[in-house]
């Protein structure tokens, strides 16, 4: 008797209130939509460092023919093939327990497999190159990505390598600039989050004054106060449900269409978040605006409509 009293009194609520719970929906869309945006963008970006982090290698350039700044190069002339071997047994002696594996790549190699996929005609800054102007490498995957500092101390300036180059360089600006437009969206979340605090409980407050004779009349008839407040605070909560799941319904259009449709297609050699990846986020999203919903709302009615 008491839960369908209690029903009735939200659903009378909701219909006599029905511009005030637009605006809560319509804040909590907004919050949360941020909140999801910044957590997919921090899924894409931990699931690209870890794709990306278990392939970057350390490569260790060397001399190639001719001049070169570098003066572990004056000789003006690249390493020999067993001037090759002798730097491998190095790194297999003073950097055994860092480096898993060692892969010399000729600059023919380079030149064919790596050069011409990326600039098929050969031309590079208006010039056109061959395999002549390619040079030699040693690549190093590291058991240990991070200890790349290690690798480099041993190797450069070592007679016969021009430079060494960790390819974590290339990505960590990506990254940068992924994680500070992460914090930018959690900062304005944050912002909204507050906002929709405030106007879900000011709302929630201004429906319960709008039924002021209603609720006198309940606590005249020995109501208790909870009996009293449900109704308000399931008010908030339902108008906070239905705008979360509009968040996560325009998260999973905005994935579906600019990143599964769009640059998962283009950009394959990027590994990207997709719909699952929506869905784990979804029943966070909507239980933590649920609940915040019905705390603001509780904390709002609590003086209110103290006996």
């Amino acid at each position: 008797m008491r839960t369908r009293f209690i029903l009735s009194e939200t659903w009378m609520s909701l219909r006599q209130n029905l511009s005030m719970i637009f605006s809560v929906m319509l804040v909590t869309f907004i919050s949360f939509l941020f909140i999801g945006a910044s957590v997919l963008m921090q899924a894409q970006v931990t699931r690209a460092k870890g794709d990306w982090y278990d392939k970057v290698e350390v490569v260790a350039w060397l001399c190639p023919d001719g001049t070169s700044q570098a003066a572990s190069c004056a000789s003006g002339k690249a390493p020999t093939q067993s001037e090759i071997v002798q730097l491998q047994n190095v790194i297999h002696q003073e950097l055994g327990g860092v480096v898993a594996k060692t892969t010399y790549v000729s600059r023919a190699e380079f030149f064919k497999n790596t050069f011409l996929k990326q600039y098929p005609d050969g031309v590079y800054q208006g010039r056109t190159l061959t395999a002549a102007n390619m040079q030699d490498s040693l690549r190093l995957k590291l058991t240990d990505p991070t200890k790349y500092q290690v690798v480099s101390e041993v190797l450069k300036g070592r007679t016969g390598i021009e430079d060494v180059i960790d390819q974590r360089q290339i990505f960590d600006p990506v990254f940068n600039v992924l994680n500070k437009a992460t914090l930018v969206t959690v900062v304005l979340a944050a912002v909204m989050v507050v906002v929709a605090i405030l106007l879900t409980g000011t709302t929630i407050r201004m429906s319960a004054a709008s039924r002021k004779n209603e609720t006198e009349i309940m606590r005249y008839v020995g109501a208790s106060n909870w009996t009293i407040r449900l109704p308000f605070i399931l008010e908030g909560v339902l108008a906070a449900f239905f705008g979360s799941l509009f968040a996560v319904g325009t998260l999973s259009a905005i994935v579906s269409m600019f990143i599964t449709d769009g640059l998962a297609r283009t950009v394959q050699w990027m590994p990207f978040i997709n719909q699952g990846t929506v869905w784990l986020t979804a029943p966070a999203l909507i239980l933590g605006a649920m609940l915040l919903s019905g705390l603001a709302s509780g904390v709002s009615l609590r003086r209110y409509l103290k006996a």
